[in-house]
């Protein structure tokens, strides 16, 4: 079987140096244009964050986006694995549905969330199928490529053994797919709540994008950054916290010794 690069976190010290220095450059850059309407420094964006948890407003919106995030990742993880799996499995499937998968692929964000709210209307139901419907393609490439990649004699193995359907799936296809898994899943929580954005900020009432909508009519930029800035830190939360060490976990038996 090829053997796939593992993915490797940086240490907790670099990572915390590192993002210590994005924020000096941030001041310094902000010390420099010397133009908060334009570029509003760290200190500044603290203050309006802080002024926004305290009223409510902004964890009431963050709750809102990753409520959305979360139910929109869950559908899609769940339609493109299975997906995934079948058209890796049987080729002559796969072939038909090609074509299907390209242009689903291919299909700018934009346009499906426009589609989605002039089909269903501007409703949480729209929202939810315009994101999963984006990020399903993705899943679906990743898992399919996964299968192909297994070890066929595993699968040779499993059938001289005589292993059921669900025996098969369970012992022998799954544990080959969890870096597979694992990697779909970090992809595509970076790209997921950047489309939940996008939708919020086109046709909701509520969360992180529609505060951004409202502030940018309101040229309100350090209000813009303290909302971005608020959800880009819980994403890194949860890249750092769990998806990147169910990555590495996953990848651990790629290892030789």
């Amino acid at each position: 079987m090829t053997e796939e690069p593992i993915a490797h976190r940086p240490p907790r010290g670099v990572f915390l140096a590192s993002l210590a220095l994005l924020v000096l450059f941030w001041a310094l850059l902000a010390w420099l244009k010397s133009d908060e309407s334009v570029l509003p420094g760290p200190w500044h964006v603290a203050d309006v964050f802080w002024t926004e948890a305290a009223s409510g407003r902004l964890p009431r919106d963050l709750a809102a986006t990753l409520a959305r995030v979360g139910l929109a990742f869950t559908l899609a993880m769940a339609a493109g694995s299975l997906i995934g799996i079948l058209l890796g499995r049987h080729p002559r499937l796969d072939r038909w549905a090609d074509p299907w998968v390209t242009v689903f692929l291919n299909l700018p964000a934009l346009v499906l969330i426009v589609l989605c709210y002039l089909w269903i209307g501007l409703n949480e139901t729209a929202a939810i199928t315009a994101v999963t419907l984006n990020k399903t393609a993705m899943v679906l490439v990743t898992l399919r490529q996964g299968m192909r990649a297994c070890d066929p004699a595993l699968d040779e193995l499993a059938t001289v053994h005589r292993l059921g359907s669900l025996a098969r799936l369970r012992h022998v296809v799954l544990p080959q797919l969890q870096p597979w898994f694992a990697l779909s899943a970090r992809n595509g929580i970076a790209v997921i709540w950047k489309i939940v954005l996008v939708v919020e900020f086109l046709g909701r009432s509520n969360g992180i994008g529609f505060r951004i909508h409202l502030y940018f009519q309101q040229f309100e930029t350090a209000h813009v950054l303290a909302y971005a800035l608020s959800f880009v830190a819980v994403m890194l939360a949860v890249e750092r916290l769990v998806l990147a060490p169910w990555e590495a976990r996953a990848n651990r038996w790629r290892r030789f010794p």
